[in-house]
C-alpha cells in the first residue's frame, strides 16, 4: 500500500475473490453461401427464423449452406455465420449498374456521400434477390396529392367507358408519374397509370366512367394511403428559415422474392428530411440518406433523384426542389457468384483470432479439402480451443451405391492428423420446407449440434455419441448406411458412423477425433474436456500478470485452480487431478526471466466405446465364487 507523507487515514481494499470463470461450449461459427445478408461479417444467429431474417431463405446455389446452419441451430441457439461471397457478384441498382458492398461500414466508409453512377437506390447486399426490390418517394404535398383541373384541363371528349388513355395539356402531365392514381369520377375509383407520354395518360385498366373536356381529375401517389399525411416542412428545418424539405419513402417486394407475396411493403419512412442537417424533436438524424442507412434492412441510398437539385444541403435558409410528382425505381443488376475456396477460407478468417471471437465448436459446412486443411490447421490447431466437424464431400456418399466407404477413406486419408477435427460419414436427405422439396445436406452441422446438445444436457466432457444423447434429427434417410463391417474400417481411420438403426432412429456411433495416434485425445469428449479446462484457467491466470512470482501469489493460484478442478471431477469430468505451483517448477531461473509456471495433471474420464457382456453357464452344484474371475 502507498506510503503516507503526513498523518491521515488511508483505506485500501484487495480483491482476493477472483475465482475460475465458466467459459462458454456451444458457440458454432460457420462460413457459407447466403441469398442475403452482409458479406465477410460474423453476425449472431439464434434461431431458423433469424437465420431467413439475415441471410435469406434457401435456393439450389445456397440450401447446403443454409441447412447446415439451421441444422446446428436445431440444437443450439449461438451461431456466428459470415457469407462467402465471390468479389464479383453484385449489389442490385437503380441503373442496374453492379456494385459491390460487403457490408455496413464498407458503406458508410466508402458510399455514403453518394455513388451517382449507380442511380439513386442500391439493394442493401449482393445477389439477385435484390431484383425484387422496388423505392417510390414521395417528395413533396404536391406529389402526394392532388386535383388535376385546377392545374390543367383535360382537352379531349374522346375518353369513354372502356378507353384507357385520357389527354391532358402537357402542364398537367408533368403532375403524374407512373403507377399514380387517378380519378375521374370524385374519387369514388382510383385507376392505376401505366404509362406518362406528353400529353398522354394512359391507365392500367379501361375507363368505368366517360372523362370529358374540363371534369375534375383527381390524383394521389401510389402509396399514399400507407401515410397519414402529406410530407410538408419539417419542424426543424422551420426552425431555420428553411421549407419543403419534407419526403415520404417506401419499399416494395415487387417480386415476392422476400415476403412470398409480390407488392409487398417491407418498409415505409414517413417526414424524413432532405435537410442534411434536419434533427429530430429527440436530436436524431432525419436526413433521409442518414434513416434508410441506420434503419433499413434492404436498401441504400446512393444519389438524390435528378431534380432534387439542393438536395443534402444544410438547412438554414434553404427552400428544397420541389417535385410534382413521386419517383419510383424497380432495381435489377443483382448477381451471385457461386463462392470459391478461396472465398470460403477467407470467411472462415474472421474466426482466426482467439482474441478477437470466442468459438468452440466450427462447421466445416460443404468443405473441399483444400477448406478442410485451412479450417484444421489455421483455425482449429491454431486457437487451440475449438473443434472443427467435418462431412465427406457430396460425391463421396451420395449417388455413389458401394463406394461411399472407400470414398471416404481417401478423403480421410486427404487431412492431417489432429485432435481438434471430427469428421462424420453421411450426407442426410431432409425436407426443404421453403422450396418443398428433398436435399441432400453434409451431417457436420448435425455432429456439431449434438455437442451443444450434451452441454446443455451433461457437460462438453460427456461424449455426444450413441443412444442417450447421439440422436440425429430431421432424417428423411442417409445418403449412406454403413454396415458393422464398414463401420469397423471407419471407426480405425477415425471415422465416425452415423447409423440408422430400424425403431431407434439416425444415431451418432462413434466419437473420434482425427488424431492418428494412439491417445486420450482421439476421443471427443477428452479433446473438449481440456478445452474448457484451459480456456477457463488461462483466463483466470491473466489476473495473475504482473504480479510478484513469491510464495503468495504461488499459493493464491492454486487455491484459485483447485477448487475448480474439484467441482469439474465431482461431474465426471476428471478422475484425479494435481497442481504444482511452488519453488520445484519456479525456480530461481524462471522467476529471473519473469515467469510464472502451473502445472496442471489431470486424468481424464474415458467414455466406453466397447461392451464385452460374458454370460457363464455354470453346473447347479458349483459355487459362484469358484468360477468367478477365472475367465
Amino acid at each position: 500500500m502507498a506510503f503516507q507523507l503526513s498523518p491521515g487515514v488511508n483505506v485500501s481494499e484487495i480483491d482476493l475473490t477472483t475465482v475460475v470463470p465458466a467459459v462458454g461450449t456451444t458457440q458454432g461459427a460457420f462460413s457459407g453461401a447466403f441469398q442475403w445478408g452482409p458479406i465477410e461479417k460474423r453476425i449472431l444467429v439464434d434461431s431458423e427464423v433469424k437465420l431467413v431474417e439475415r441471410f435469406g431463405k434457401p435456393d439450389a446455389n445456397t440450401a447446403t449452406s443454409f441447412f447446415t446452419a439451421a441444422n446446428f441451430l436445431a440444437y443450439g441457439n449461438n451461431l456466428r455465420i459470415v457469407r462467402a461471397a465471390n468479389t464479383t457478384s453484385n449489389c442490385s441498382t437503380s441503373s442496374g449498374t453492379g456494385i459491390y458492398i460487403k457490408h455496413e461500414e464498407d458503406y458508410e466508409e466508402n458510399y455514403f456521400n453518394g455513388e451517382a453512377a449507380v442511380g439513386d437506390w442500391a439493394a442493401r447486399y449482393v445477389g439477385g434477390l435484390g431484383d425484387s426490390l422496388r423505392i417510390s418517394i414521395c417528395p413533396s404535398a404536391n406529389a402526394f396529392s392532388g386535383n388535376l383541373t385546377s392545374l390543367a384541363s383535360i382537352t379531349s371528349n374522346a375518353s369513354i367507358v372502356g378507353n384507357t388513355t385520357i389527354n391532358l395539356s402537357s402542364s398537367g402531365a408533368t403532375w403524374i408519374a407512373n403507377n399514380d392514381l387517378i380519378s375521374v369520377d370524385a374519387g369514388t375509383t382510383y385507376i392505376r397509370v401505366a404509362q406518362v407520354s406528353t400529353t398522354v395518360v394512359t391507365l392500367a385498366t379501361a375507363l368505368t366512367t366517360a372523362v370529358s373536356a374540363g371534369q375534375p381529375v383527381l390524383r394521389k401517389w401510389q402509396y399514399a394511403d400507407n401515410f397519414d399525411a402529406a410530407p410538408g416542412t419539417s419542424t426543424y428545418v422551420a426552425d431555420k428559415g428553411g421549407s419543403r424539405d419534407e419526403m415520404h419513402i417506401i419499399v416494395i417486394d415487387e417480386d415476392g422474392k422476400f415476403s412470398g407475396t409480390a407488392n409487398t411493403v417491407l418498409e415505409k419512412y414517413a417526414f424524413v428530411s432532405k435537410a442534411s442537417d434536419a434533427r429530430s424533436d429527440n436530436g436524431s438524424s432525419i436526413y433521409y440518406p442518414r434513416v434508410i442507412f441506420n434503419k433499413s434492412k434492404y436498401v441504400y441510398w446512393m444519389d438524390h433523384t435528378s431534380g432534387g437539385t439542393n438536395w443534402g444541403t444544410a438547412a438554414l435558409g434553404t427552400t428544397y426542389t420541389n417535385l410534382n410528382a413521386g419517383v419510383g425505381v424497380s432495381l435489377s443488376g443483382g448477381t451471385t457468384v457461386t463462392p470459391t475456396d478461396a472465398d470460403t477460407i477467407r470467411g472462415y478468417g474472421y474466426f482466426a483470432d482467439p482474441e478477437i471471437v470466442d468459438i468452440s465448436l466450427v462447421l466445416g459446412g460443404v468443405a473441399s479439402q483444400t477448406v478442410a486443411t485451412y479450417l484444421i490447421g489455421s483455425v482449429a490447431e491454431a486457437r487451440k480451443d475449438c473443434l472443427v466437424f467435418l462431412s465427406p464431400r457430396r460425391d463421396d456418399v451420395v449417388d455413389a451405391p458401394g463406394n461411399e466407404r472407400a470414398n471416404i477413406t481417401t478423403f480421410r486419408n486427404l487431412l492431417t492428423s489432429s485432435s481438434y477435427a471430427v469428421i462424420d460419414s453421411a450426407w442426410k436427405y431432409q425436407y426443404d420446407k421453403y422450396n418443398d422439396v428433398y436435399r441432400y445436406v453434409p451431417m457436420n452441422g448435425d455432429t456439431a449440434g449434438l455437442c451443444v446438445r450434451t452441454d446443455v444436457e451433461r457437460d462438453p466432457w460427456f461424449s455426444p455419441a450413441g443412444f442417450n444423447r447421439g440422436q440425429i434429427k430431421n432424417v428423411i434417410r442417409l445418403s449412406f448406411n454403413p454396415t458393422k463391417a464398414e463401420r469397423d474400417e471407419l471407426y480405425k481411420i477415425g471415422v465416425n458412423p452415423v447409423v440408422t438403426f430400424p425403431g431407434e432412429g439416425t444415431i451418432l456411433f462413434g466419437d473420434k477425433t482425427l488424431l492418428a495416434k494412439p491417445s486420450a485425445f482421439d476421443r471427443i469428449n477428452v479433446r473438449r474436456l481440456f478445452i474448457v479446462l484451459e480456456k477457463a484457467i488461462a483466463k483466470a491466470a491473466k489476473f495473475s500478470l504482473f504480479e510478484f512470482n513469491d510464495e503468495f501469489t504461488r499459493a493464491q493460484f492454486v487455491a484459485l485452480v483447485e477448487p475448480f478442478l474439484r467441482d469439474v471431477r465431482g461431474r465426471r469430468g476428471i478422475y484425479d487431478y494435481r497442481v504444482v505451483c511452488d519453488e520445484t517448477n519456479n525456480t530461481g531461473e524462471v522467476i529471473d526471466r519473469n515467469e510464472f509456471i502451473g502445472d496442471i495433471y489431470i486424468k481424464p474420464a474415458r467414455s466406453i466405446n466397447f461392451i464385452q457382456l460374458n454370460f457363464v453357464a455354470v453346473r447347479t452344484g458349483v459355487a459362484f465364487d469358484e468360477v468367478v474371475g477365472k475367465f
